[in-house]
């Protein structure tokens, strides 16, 4: 006759918690790189319009100023004029040698700290 061992609820709870804080990590993480990549996009696009085809690029705060009252205006907080100032920043700072297809690793807040080195 085999004996059927009924698993401990505590195990099992266990086994599932860690399933579910692993799943919910890499979720915040996946969030993290995605903004981040898009940061540099937007940092990409902003330059690309600053220098309309010139080698050098003109900073324009208009230009800010006008993008981060609309993007407020659709998006909500999170794009005030020194957030996009930032991101422009962002880009510049790690545009060369950097492509998508690199992995941004860091979180927002850390390149942040970076830049202010």
């Amino acid at each position: 006759m085999t004996r059927i061992i009924k698993a401990e609820p505590n195990n099992i709870f266990d086994r599932i918690s860690d399933l579910l804080k692993a799943a919910r990590q890499s979720v915040v993480q996946t969030v993290n790189t995605t903004m981040v990549i898009t940061y540099f996009q937007i940092g990409k696009i902003i330059i690309e319009e600053e220098q309309a085809g010139k080698e050098r690029a003109e900073y324009s705060i208009q230009l800010i100023k006008e993008l981060s009252a609309r993007l407020i205006k659709e998006f909500g907080k999170g794009f005030s004029v020194t957030n996009i100032k930032q991101m422009r920043s962002f880009y510049l700072t790690y545009s060369k040698g950097q492509t998508l297809s690199d992995e941004f690793k860091l979180s927002w807040s850390h390149y942040l700290k970076l830049m202010r080195m």
